[in-house]
């Protein structure tokens, strides 16, 4: 049986208590802290920057899995290592040349996520597979939570598990949009390792965070 991890994202959090609800992610089992960075360009919504992760990385050692969607995102890149980043994923579209950001993800020696949205198809980084740590399959648009999972997003799952059992590769999937208790198990089955989740973490069976989290992982 594969390890499943849950990386909560904070941005269902209490923004005005980011410290405390990070111990509590960490004390409840959560693998690592999926970050949500969005500029208002690339994605239709502003959250936090460098400086807020360098403050809350005090809180925890459980890595924390930075999605920048950021346009362009090259020149962030050493901002966001230095910060406390040990995940950077970055979106294909956001960057004039894939490989150079992903050499500079490397230089800060931190792990390379790279993610595709609902309508960007696997090719786009299909020679890049052997060179990044983690794959994250959006689905939903992103740019705000709460959206309703896209389901046809199952098929590149598979796809990408296919492939990734094909060329004998060790990335992670990762899936974030719209998990909940009635749709992780098929988006496990279909290969994901990692799920990503906010508003069911948070807000289901009361917030109870832990139940949450051992739930999302039961399949």
């Amino acid at each position: 049986m594969k390890k499943i991890q849950i990386s909560p994202s904070i941005l269902s959090a209490d923004f005005s208590e980011l410290g405390s609800e990070i111990k509590k992610l960490e004390e409840s089992g959560a693998d690592m802290i999926h970050v949500d960075v969005m500029d208002g360009h690339f994605v239709p919504n502003l959250t936090i920057g460098p400086p807020v992760i360098k403050s809350l990385r005090k809180f925890t050692n459980i890595p924390f899995d930075v999605h920048l969607m950021i346009s362009p995102v090259h020149k962030y890149i050493k901002d966001f290592a230095e910060a406390g980043a040990d995940i950077i994923t970055i979106h294909p579209e956001a960057t004039d040349n894939l490989n150079e950001s992903i050499n500079e993800i490397r230089k800060f020696n931190k792990k390379v996520g790279v993610s595709l949205n609902p309508d960007t198809d696997i090719s786009v980084i299909e020679n890049n597979l052997q060179d990044i740590d983690l794959v994250l399959i959006m689905s939903v648009y992103p740019g705000f939570g709460g959206q309703k999972f896209i389901s046809n997003v199952i098929e590149k799952i598979k796809k990408l598990y296919e492939i990734k059992k094909k060329l004998n590769l060790n990335f992670d999937i990762e899936v974030d949009g719209g998990i909940n208790f009635s749709n992780s198990e098929t988006v496990i089955n279909a290969g994901a390792n990692i799920l990503v989740s906010g508003t069911t973490i948070f807000k289901e069976n009361n917030g109870n965070i832990k139940k949450n989290i051992e739930l999302l992982k039961k399949y």
